[in-house]
């Protein structure tokens, strides 16, 4: 339901953008990125309401682990992804910025609602400039979206106002109860498997969340459309941090949203440091080749195998812990640092 309702919603929106005048490359930067982030979105404020903070958190964090180390690993294996440079330049910047505000926020162990109210004014900010920014783009940049997002044929089933708006609100319907019964069923899965709501929301409500970034970005890869597929992890994890936790505050009103102390401080360090290892990965030539995507799907791999060991208490934890933190780590920083050097960023 929740990956229908993203793709109904996109769909429905965009083409009303579309009959309303609005270029496909706006469409592209704002409607489209903002879909694809709904269900987390959707199930961040369904937790909300239901008092579940943790998953609500939980699935953010989570998801932005999943779409940088799960989703452009996969896709990577695939094919190598082409890194546009702007990517490089401004749109990786603005993820680290927007995780280490996260970090910020919540070092008094709370998200309030006046917290909540500042992410969401960056969004709407966010979305204005990349608007902005986007009058300004090449023409190779419009067409390539429009190639994306084509306006509807005349006489298309999908032309007319009544049906764009129906595809809407059956999207947004779809959402509402699929992130409804996620929750439930998260929250009833973690007690029959003895941890708590914050790993199941860090790692199966995350993954569930992300299915629309994982079929616009394999279907990207597909298609020999491999810078969007970055662009769409990137866009996307920007717009969990200021969209989703930016509604889900709001919502909380006085209460807040609580952040566990373990989020603090393991979770969220981890997702900074994704966030920052996307700078070397991408700027190798401008490319993820397929040994990097295989280095960053290994990782989640430890990542969920460590949360399931720290939440069981599994006597394996401190011995994978030491390998993780004296051997893989820092051969892979020490790794990339000598592919950094021998193969310089291209110009362009």
């Amino acid at each position: 339901m929740l990956v229908m309702g993203a793709s109904l919603l996109v769909r429905g929106s965009s083409k009303l953008a579309l009959s309303f005048g609005i270029s496909p490359l706006v469409v592209g930067l704002t409607i489209v990125a903002l879909g694809t982030s709904a269900p987390e979105v959707a199930v961040s404020v369904g937790a909300v309401l239901d008092g579940k903070t943790d998953i609500a958190i939980g699935n953010v964090v989570g998801s932005n682990i999943f779409n940088v180390l799960f989703i452009l690993g996969i896709s990577a294996l695939i094919a190598p992804l082409v890194v546009n440079i702007q990517l490089i330049r401004q749109e990786v910047p603005i993820m680290i910025g927007a995780c280490f505000l996260l970090l910020a926020l919540g070092l008094d162990g709370q998200l309030s609602f006046f917290d909540g109210g500042f992410l969401f004014v960056l969004l709407v900010s966010y979305t204005v400039f990349l608007i902005v920014q986007s009058r300004r783009e090449t023409q190779l940049a419009k067409d390539e979206y429009a190639g994306e997002i084509k306006p509807s044929a005349p006489g298309a089933w999908d032309d007319r106002l009544p049906v764009q708006l129906l595809l809407i609100a059956a999207g947004l319907a779809a959402l509402v109860f699929g992130s409804e019964y996620l929750v439930q069923a998260s929250v009833s899965f973690a007690k029959a498997m003895g941890v708590s709501d914050l790993i199941i929301g860090l790692t199966i409500v995350a993954a569930g969340t992300s299915m629309p970034e994982v079929a616009t970005s394999i279907a990207a890869v597909i298609k020999g459309e491999r810078d969007i597929a970055v662009g769409n992890v990137v866009g996307s994890n920007t717009f969990n941090i200021l969209g989703c936790l930016g509604v889900s505050g709001l919502v909380s009103g006085d209460l807040g949203l609580d952040m566990a102390p373990s989020l603090l401080a393991f979770d969220i360090w981890v997702m900074v440091a994704v966030s920052f290892a996307c700078l070397p990965v991408f700027m190798t030539g401008r490319e993820i080749a397929r040994w990097e995507g295989g280095v960053f799907l290994g990782y989640y791999v430890a990542y969920v195998a460590y949360l399931i060991m720290a939440a069981q208490q599994h006597d394996a934890l401190p011995a994978f812990s030491g390998v993780m933190l004296s051997f893989v780590v820092p051969l892979t920083v020490v790794t990339l640092v000598v592919v950094l050097i021998r193969r310089p960023v291209k110009k362009g």
